[in-house]
């Protein structure tokens, strides 16, 4: 089975149950050069793809004439190009991670981001950029993140011990929310000052992310007796996630609620035609949400909640919404950059209760299976969710698109309460059930 991090000296603590006395994950190499890994390679991609969406749609106003509905639709269409991608391989993703060497698998994802990163900063420079090399380009980087995800996720639990992990996933959302702060800003500023510069930038994070992550020692993957022909372990992670009512509820309840209030792919529209912020302002709108979320996760990485969790996490999905309705009405650039930081707080707040039960709930040897599921419904909502917005935005406007779709995902989470009372009844983070795949 995968290697786990040595103990503490203390006497282990059940997570939610006194789990802010557990010691910090940082006392760990492995997790701080997986930190590390993680911090750089969000960074990267991160200030890639508000570049690249600042591109598709200025390219679209620009070059081929389109209207701000038209070219808002081809927003829609590119966060359709990145979700494909992800649909498809999400079940050999998954199992990619639970088969081969999970370092391998993220460093691989890694060299993909690369060579995308360097094939748009050739373009971008030659002044060869088209609609449909933005596309193609964006499909190819679903491949690296449904293939990154997964494995991601799956090395932690695997070197800290488990009573360290809700820390753990705090500090790890505080490296991502971090990077997602600094990247959009500094792909901003980077691209207004020097358009190629931004792709270079990125490719020199992503090779740091791969040669850091390979100093964390070897995540094995389970010995071959224990292992299932390919397509079945596939099957059997699909499976497992939707017989367990807790698992499927936690998971499809950001699914629809973001695919409902996404509202990313409207921010190129908001930068350049509402607010006229221009791709600065872009990045620092891009930025915003992970301010709040950062300031939470480091929150939760100090004192970590243990009580009433899933009341909570359906608080904050509530309040997300609320807050996507707000941010669609705002023509005030400091307002609007307010609301957006109130919801990056909503969500990482239900980011991390979500990911601490979905990982705490999952056997080691599903955990790849499983990530890539939760993975799959993460990416769904955002590129669906930046699909439904592109539709509703060339019938409704992009103001109508918001404020409807916020307002949807506040109802969605009244109805996930009544559907699936387990969430209700998660008071801490142990497990809900006995997993039955042990």
């Amino acid at each position: 089975m995968a290697t786990i991090a040595p103990p503490p000296d203390e006497e282990p603590a059940l997570p939610g149950d006194g789990a802010a006395r557990a010691p910090s994950p940082l006392r760990y190499a492995d997790y701080r050069y997986y930190w590390f890994a993680r911090f750089t390679a969000v960074m990267a991609t991160m200030a890639m793809v508000v570049v690249i969406g600042y591109q598709l749609y200025d390219t679209a106003r620009t070059d081929y004439g389109m209207s701000i509905r038209e070219a808002s639709f081809q927003l829609g269409l590119l966060g359709l190009v990145q979700f494909v991608p992800l649909a498809i391989l999400t079940p050999v993703a998954g199992w990619a991670a639970d088969r081969f060497e999970r370092r391998s698998v993220a460093i691989f994802s890694n060299l993909i981001d690369i060579g995308i990163a360097a094939t748009l900063g050739w373009f971008t420079w030659t002044g060869g950029l088209t609609l449909p090399l933005l596309f193609a380009l964006a499909a190819l980087h679903g491949v690296a993140r449904v293939f990154s995800g997964p494995a991601m996720s799956a090395i932690a639990p695997n070197i800290v011990p488990i009573e360290v992990l809700p820390r753990a996933i705090a500090m790890s959302s505080i490296a991502w929310q971090s990077a997602a702060v600094v990247g959009p800003a500094a792909g901003g500023l980077i691209y207004a000052a020097h358009p190629a510069s931004v792709y270079v930038f990125a490719a020199v994070l992503l090779a740091l992310s791969a040669l850091t992550l390979g100093r964390v020692r070897p995540v094995l993957p389970p010995p071959a007796e224990v292992r299932g022909h390919p397509l079945r372990e596939m099957v059997d992670g699909l499976q497992f996630t939707w017989k367990e009512r807790f698992l499927l509820g936690t998971i499809t309840l950001d699914l629809f609620a973001v695919i409902l209030s996404g509202a990313t792919a409207m921010l190129p529209v908001y930068a350049r035609d509402i607010l006229h912020a221009g791709s600065e302002g872009l990045g620092f709108l891009r930025a915003a949400p992970a301010i709040g979320a950062a300031i939470v996760a480091l929150g939760l990485a100090i004192r970590p909640i243990e009580r009433n969790v899933g009341v909570k996490m359906l608080w904050a999905v509530a309040v997300f919404g609320a807050g996507t309705v707000a941010f669609g009405l705002s023509t005030n650039f400091a307002l609007s950059m307010l609301l957006l930081i109130v919801m990056g707080a909503a969500d990482m707040f239900s980011v991390f209760v979500r990911g601490t039960l979905i990982q705490l709930n999952t056997p080691d040897h599903m955990r790849g299976r499983v990530s890539a599921v939760s993975g799959l419904a993460i990416s769904a909502s955002n590129e669906l969710g930046e699909m439904r917005a592109g539709a509703m935005a060339a019938v409704l406007g992009p103001i109508g698109a918001v404020v409807v779709g916020g307002a949807a995902a506040i109802g969605v989470t009244a109805i996930w309460a009544w559907l699936f009372p387990e969430l209700r009844h998660a008071r801490t983070f142990k497990p809900q059930f006995e997993p039955a795949a042990r």
